[in-house]
């Protein structure tokens, strides 16, 4: 299209059409152009250009690339084999004379959370020179607290930001004879 405008007056409907995509064709030639001349205007200066910004894929999506996208092995949080600490066996309420089959293993994650009182027994030996010996204690045992609630502690503190009140109300909660003192890390 030249640089004149025709008579729009004496158009139909379907040449306003026409001209209408011709025009939006232009503009849309005209801003890459613009876009492309800056991009070299700033590389002259030694600027930086623009970002190279890749496409969204929602406007090009199709029922293909989806399908392609299903087939691909997902690999992460989820493919990582867990250990298993617990075996119970749930069974099954059936009619007799049915016969044993197997099982079909189902793997369910747990957070166990609860006290765990533990009462360290330690031997007292009288030497023969008159003195007492008395066993140490297990390593990672510091004051009246095992290692587990030392860092679960620590961890609520530092990583999960909990207040000192708070921590020692949810210690409280979970049967744990703690001060505000002792709470402190």
């Amino acid at each position: 299209m030249s640089g004149t405008l025709p008579d729009v007056e004496g158009l139909g409907l379907d040449d306003l059409k026409k001209l209408v995509f011709q025009l939006v064709e232009q503009v849309t030639a005209l801003s890459e152009t613009v876009a492309a001349l800056g991009d070299e205007i700033a590389r002259l200066k030694g600027l930086n250009g623009r970002p190279p910004i890749k496409p969204s894929g929602i406007e090009g999506s199709s029922a293909a690339t989806r399908a392609g996208r299903r087939k691909t092995k997902r690999r992460g949080k989820g493919s990582k084999r867990l250990v298993i600490d617990e075996d119970r066996v749930v069974a099954a309420a059936v009619a007799p004379g049915s016969r044993f089959k197997g099982y079909q293993d189902y793997v369910v994650q747990e957070l166990v959370v609860r006290r765990h009182v533990i009462r360290l027994r330690r031997e007292r030996r009288l030497m023969p020179d008159g003195t007492t010996v008395v066993a140490p204690l297990p390593a990672g045992i510091v004051g009246h607290f095992g290692p587990e609630l030392r860092r679960f502690v620590l961890a609520q503190y530092h990583r999960g930001q909990v207040t000192v009140p708070r921590l020692v109300a949810q210690l409280h909660d979970f049967g744990i004879a703690i001060s505000k003192r002792r709470a402190c890390p």
